[in-house]
């Protein structure tokens, strides 16, 4: 089994809960046209990033539902970024992955927060997310700055996921990271890191776009410039992930009595 996932390159709609969902939802159509099995959208979408103090009033639970219906409607699944609110206060920068059934499979939660951005709206995770299957082909995510820690993506690998996907908002001046960093972490855990930018201006930040999808052998499978809008698209195969991992022994070779 494989599992091709397109992923949205998009600047969104900042505080247009209407508007984004609208984007999504033509996005999965024209996703599902092309043969995709999952669309990605970037962090915070739904919403969003950047749009300060409006952010608390579109931090809804019923955000979800309205995901699973496009989702359901479209029929293919959806990882979606968007706020979520806590039982005990705050708002979480979070991610679901919907089914093409409307069912939610994994949530997640940003545990690493980024600058005073990310720390002046929102309280942290205390967890990774674990794996899910989907189309026979086992899933780990993280979100923007989390990808940028070895160990996340390195416990998806040990936790067998064939793929991280990774919903971003990065920004100038940190090209570097799309650019360099992603390839890297795909190589050195033999993963496939799923990677999905926004793109334009949000506030005062610029996006730098460059959404890619690596393999677990470093190369890139798909990829968009900096200022493109629209969907980059890749297969997930099991069976490269494997491949990789044998011919790359880092993941056996670690010396584990050392750290």
């Amino acid at each position: 089994m494989t599992l091709t996932i397109a992923g949205l390159q998009h600047e969104g709609v900042p505080g247009d809960v209407d508007a984004n969902l609208a984007i999504v939802a033509a996005a999965a159509r024209d996703a599902v046209a092309q043969g995709a099995q999952m669309l990605v959208t970037p962090e915070m979408f739904v919403t969003g990033y950047n749009i300060g103090e409006r952010l608390a009033p579109l931090a809804t639970p019923d955000l979800t539902d309205r995901v699973a219906t496009i989702a359901s409607a479209e029929g293919i699944a959806i990882v979606a970024g968007l706020p979520e609110p806590m039982p005990g206060g705050g708002i979480a920068n979070s991610l679901v992955l919907i089914d093409r059934h409307g069912r939610e499979l994994l949530r997640y939660r940003k545990t690493h927060l980024f600058g005073d951005l990310d720390r002046s709206l929102f309280v942290p995770g205390d967890a990774l997310p674990g794996t899910v299957e989907l189309h026979g082909v086992r899933l780990s995510a993280l979100i923007c700055y989390d990808v940028e820690f070895p160990e996340t993506v390195r416990a998806a690998a040990l936790d067998g996921a064939d793929a991280v996907i990774v919903p971003t908002a990065q920004m100038e001046p940190y090209a570097h990271i799309a650019e360099r960093l992603i390839p890297v972490r795909a190589w050195e855990s033999q993963i496939h890191v799923v990677y999905v930018n926004r793109v334009g201006v949000e506030g005062d930040l610029a996006y730098v776009g460059r959404s890619s999808i690596a393999a677990p052998d470093g190369t890139t499978l798909a990829a968009l410039g900096p200022h493109d809008t629209g969907l980059l698209i890749a297969t997930i195969d099991p069976e490269t992930t494997r491949s990789a991992r044998r011919e790359n022994p880092y993941l056996h070779d670690r010396r584990t009595d050392l750290y």
